[in-house]
């Protein structure tokens, strides 16, 4: 069957994803070499295209419509997917000398990876990332076969006989669109939580797996979605709640797209760590990037640990 007309062409979902990413078609622009009215252009024609309307904008910047919030996460599966291509054929054709691939869980590949890519790109511009946006229990699956040179994930539960890492700390935070009665109730005891139907991370990710640790008792969810941006547009279409990682919703709370909601007793720290095998090492382009990794945990203030040995649950 011919490809339908409703599906734009790879560098315009490459710029849409952009878009999402950093919050502003100039900034967009910036990384793609284009003007602001440019990237504009190519955002509205992708619109027009799909017949669907992907960013709202405002003072504070673009955020991803309900419908759009959907359109992104199937684009960045359909990114991800072009570049292994492209990696494959240059590999076959043996243009590229050096390779990396990194196993990323969402919340670490939609908020960190992005700036740890382009700054390896800077610093060794002959090695080619690939980067694959997998749930925290793929990525220590993928990094345990050897499809992956180096995962990080968010989860509590790291498979015995992986080396361990810690680059980082976040924590979960309740959120809710700023009607919710919650937020005027707040807070509200567990018990309320665990009763009420959540839109969440799917079975696998470290933020549902930290959550379910946390409260066991909880209801099967309201919705199911594949990343923390699709989660919260679906929070403020549906007014519903859902738990996410600060590093996910800092932007919408200082906006006021979002608001949290404080639960009497709960608290939901997590460290965030990379992951490799340990018989195979962490070396080469394996080695810079986790030191970049690393460097932005610091930089952030997010902090990072010694590395310790085999991993254990966390």
């Amino acid at each position: 069957m011919p490809l339908s007309p409703r599906v734009p062409e790879l560098s315009a979902l490459d710029v849409l994803l952009s878009v999402e990413r950093l919050g502003s078609m100039g900034a967009a622009g910036r990384e793609h070499g284009l003007s602001q009215q440019a990237v504009s252009a190519r955002v509205r024609s992708a619109e027009r295209q799909f017949g669907i309307k992907v960013f709202s904008r405002g003072a504070s910047g673009v955020r991803p419509t309900s419908e759009g919030a959907l359109i992104l996460e199937w684009a960045s599966h359909i990114l991800a997917t072009a570049e292994e291509l492209a990696s494959g054929v240059a590999a076959l054709r043996g243009e590229r000398q050096a390779g990396l691939t990194v196993a990323a869980s969402m919340t670490i590949a939609e908020y960190l990876v992005p700036g740890w890519t382009v700054a390896m790109r800077r610093k060794y511009p002959n090695v080619v990332t690939n980067v694959r946006l997998l749930n925290s229990s793929e990525v220590t699956a993928r990094v345990l076969s050897g499809e992956a040179d180096l995962g990080f994930v968010e989860g509590p539960d790291i498979p015995a006989g992986l080396q361990v890492r810690e680059i980082g700390r976040d924590h979960l935070v309740v959120v809710v669109p700023p009607e919710h009665e919650w937020v005027r109730r707040s807070p509200i005891p567990v018990s309320e939580l665990a009763a009420t139907p959540m839109i969440q991370r799917e079975s696998g990710s470290g933020t549902r797996t930290t959550l379910e640790n946390a409260v066991p008792q909880c209801v099967p969810p309201l919705l199911e979605l594949t990343s923390c941006t699709a989660v919260k547009a679906a929070v403020v279409a549906g007014n519903a709640p859902a738990v996410l990682s600060s590093l996910a919703v800092a932007a919408d709370l200082t906006d006021g797209r979002l608001a949290s909601v404080q639960v009497v007793g709960l608290t939901l720290p997590r460290r965030l760590s990379a992951v490799w095998d340990p018989v195979r090492g962490v070396q080469g382009a394996a080695r810079d990037f986790l030191d970049i990794a690393l460097g932005a945990g610091a930089a952030a203030g997010i902090g990072a640990a010694a590395v310790g040995a085999t991993a254990q649950p966390l």
